[in-house]
């Protein structure tokens, strides 16, 4: 049986992640439905993608029972109502990221999926390219020995995007694009709290991070840095540096498609899309999908990849790192 995925909002992620699921065999994975919030976006959307059943309210979607899993592709300050009404419904969600705005919205969002009893992931889908894979298993053999040092940045200009800079609508480089470094270095910590973490940034005027530098302190004297930005173009790369070797990710760092493994150099391809994409190397999020449909057919309620306490430590992380810079949203302060 084909997983029925329901898209909710008919925005360029969603479009990227529909498309990205067409590179997937359709006996294993079809999109039954969209939902936006007017029924016009959401019957273009369905034109554009061959989609049976377009909706004009998220309602509408979390009731349809022919959806096993919904994917959230709405912007971030509405992940919590929008998860809420998904996992209250009794749907499997797979929700983009950042999973909600704060720790606490993060718990919310974790203690419904329990309490409903369904699947619910967040979506960090650099974790399941194949060349992630790849570092955990060569982590996991000790290639490289033990890690000591991991480096991170992920820089981009976006501040023409309203979504980057204003606050109602979730800014900040942190949650935008930071969470992309913080990710990879708790993956590569294995999940591990720091010990320490220090952080400093530049704010813009309407209150949101624009650039952000942390470090942070793991036990064993290990270290780990990250640079993220939305003013200014980084070398987009990352490093783990350990006592035997280093691994190197080259640019574009969140969707990797190479790996330099102590000079090494090999590359890991993601399909062609059958649309053109809003954003850079998005047929990659197919590999997130198919962890999905995996975790469902084995009953789980949350991927061993990217799991519930992994988003938890994100959350409370970067809650510390914008509290040190100096970043409050509305939803920290209810």
């Amino acid at each position: 049986m084909a997983t029925r995925w329901g898209i909710c909002s008919a925005g360029k992620i969603s479009h990227d992640f529909t498309v990205a699921l067409k590179t997937l065999p359709p006996e294993d994975h079809q999109v039954a439905a969209v939902a936006a919030r007017t029924l016009e976006d959401a019957q273009a959307f369905a034109k554009k993608h061959s989609i049976s059943r377009a909706y004009g309210s998220y309602d509408e979607l979390a009731r349809d029972p022919d959806i096993d899993v919904v994917y959230v592709g709405v912007i971030h300050p509405y992940h919590l109502i929008t998860c809420l009404l998904f996992t209250n419904a009794k749907k499997n969600v797979l929700c983009e990221k950042p999973l909600a705005m704060n720790t606490k919205e993060v718990k919310e969002i974790l203690a419904s999926a329990k309490r409903n009893d369904v699947f619910l992931m967040e979506a960090v889908w650099t974790r399941f390219f194949p060349s992630s894979v790849e570092i955990r298993r060569l982590l996991a053999q000790g290639e490289v020995g033990e890690v000591k040092m991991v480096r991170s940045e992920f820089g981009v200009p976006l501040m023409h995007v309203p979504r980057s800079t204003q606050k109602e609508l979730g800014g900040g480089a942190m949650l935008d694009i930071g969470i992309y470094c913080l990710q990879f270095i708790c993956m590569v910590y294995n999940g591990e709290k720091p010990e320490c973490i220090q952080a400093t940034g530049t704010c813009l005027e309407t209150g949101v991070d624009e650039t952000v530098v942390v470090t942070l302190k793991f036990s064993n004297n290990r270290m780990a840095a990250f640079t993220c930005s939305s003013c200014v173009q980084l070398p987009n790369d990352a490093i783990i540096a350990g006592t035997k070797g280093t691994i190197r990710i080259p640019a574009h760092m969140w969707c990797p498609t190479s790996l330099v493994v102590n000079g090494k150099e090999t590359q890991y391809p993601v399909p062609e899309p059958y649309l053109p994409l809003n954003f850079l190397n998005s047929t990659g999020m197919r590999y997130e999908a198919e962890e999905v449909r995996q975790c469902l057919l084995k009953g789980l309620k949350e991927s061993a990849v990217i799991s519930h306490a992994d988003s938890l430590l994100m959350a409370e992380l970067e809650d510390e790192i914008r509290r040190q810079v100096g970043v409050v949203y509305s939803q920290d302060c209810h």
